[in-house]
């Protein structure tokens, strides 16, 4: 997967950082044991001899050199035991002195093996995905800005309270966001303009976000149309993201407003992709639409209708539109 330099510079920035870190910390530890037990810095200092006398060894090209840096090595080894066991003694952990670093794996180089680290790799994605959502210009929304005050006194077009529906819809939403997972259900919310659907959906993501998943979200048209750039070369090189592998690879992805786009094979084609590859790869996926379910019958194929509604757990969201009613109350 491709990434755009600003992204990569980022990553790698981060990567550095956190080896200079656990390196200074572990200069710090080593100054502070050294200080406190004596003893240590002498064994120390007799370990750092020891790199002398290799050298040493092989400028003199001694016959014996193999056994000669086999036996150092053995006191190393010992001198290292030494110091262990003097840490435990003074109430330190026995490792008190390993550099400890973010990511093990690779030391925090960012690369292992010839090829990336998880580390780097997780990082590359984690600010492709927050590059993609700065990209997407919807609003700001949580739980807690979320009024269920809108629906009191409603009835939707079979007479049932509004109000008694979307409450259940709330804590439904809020009890999945605040157990999410990349195990999570898929949803498919849908209901007329402005009864919620984006606000629930961004809910989720943003809860999502602050727990450490990779939240990608994004209008269909919006995300649609950076492929389809992409996809024809219509972008640079240092602006190309790879979007569709980020929306097929993102922890959570949250397609707002799915049947406001323009029909195309093209389109269609990539809408399956993402919400098929997605669903084979079990990460969950939440779709929002203001279309009902004859309705996407009707715009796409046999194949994405199948996938969303055979594989998607379904809210329908009811109401009035909050965002007519909160104009005309002059909220907006």
């Amino acid at each position: 997967m491709s990434y755009d330099r600003q992204t990569f510079e980022k990553a790698e920035s981060i990567i550095n950082s956190r080896r200079l870190s656990a390196q200074n910390e572990q200069q710090r530890r080593q100054k502070q044991i050294e200080s406190e037990i004596p003893e240590i810095r002498e064994i120390n200092n007799q370990l750092s001899k020891t790199i002398v006398e290799i050298s040493k060894l092989v400028i003199a090209k001694e016959s014996n050199i193999k056994d000669c840096i086999a036996e150092i090595k053995e006191k190393n080894l010992q001198a290292q035991k030494l110091i262990d066991s003097l840490l435990t003694a003074h109430g330190y952990p026995a490792d008190y002195l390993k550099t400890k670093y973010f990511c093990e794996k690779c030391e925090d180089r960012g690369y292992v093996d010839g090829g990336r680290c998880s580390c780097l790799l997780n990082l590359l994605k984690k600010y492709s995905i927050e590059k993609l959502n700065e990209q997407a210009n919807l609003p700001e929304c949580d739980f807690n800005h979320f009024s269920l005050d809108y629906y009191r006194g409603k009835k939707d077009a079979d007479g049932n309270d509004c109000y008694e529906i979307m409450t259940k819809i709330y804590d439904f939403c809020k009890d999945y966001a605040e157990n999410f997972s990349i195990k999570s259900e898929s949803l498919l919310m849908y209901g007329k303009t402005g009864v919620g659907k984006t606000h629930l959906s961004l809910s989720i993501a943003k809860i999502a976000a602050e727990k450490g998943y990779n939240a990608a979200y994004g209008s269909i048209v919006n995300l649609l149309s950076i492929i389809e750039r992409e996809h024809f070369g219509k972008v640079s090189e240092e602006e190309n993201m790879d979007t569709i592998n980020l929306l097929i690879n993102a922890d959570l992805l949250v397609l707002d407003d799915l049947g406001s786009e323009f029909s195309s094979q093209f389109y269609e084609s990539v809408t399956y992709n993402i919400i098929n590859s997605r669903i084979n790869l079990g990460l969950p996926t939440i779709i929002s639409t203001n279309l009902s379910a004859p309705e996407l019958q009707k715009k796409y194929n046999e194949r994405i209708i199948s996938r969303i509604f055979g594989e998607f757990s379904t809210l329908f969201l009811v109401g009035e539109d909050i965002r007519q009613i909160k104009r005309l109350s002059g909220k907006m």
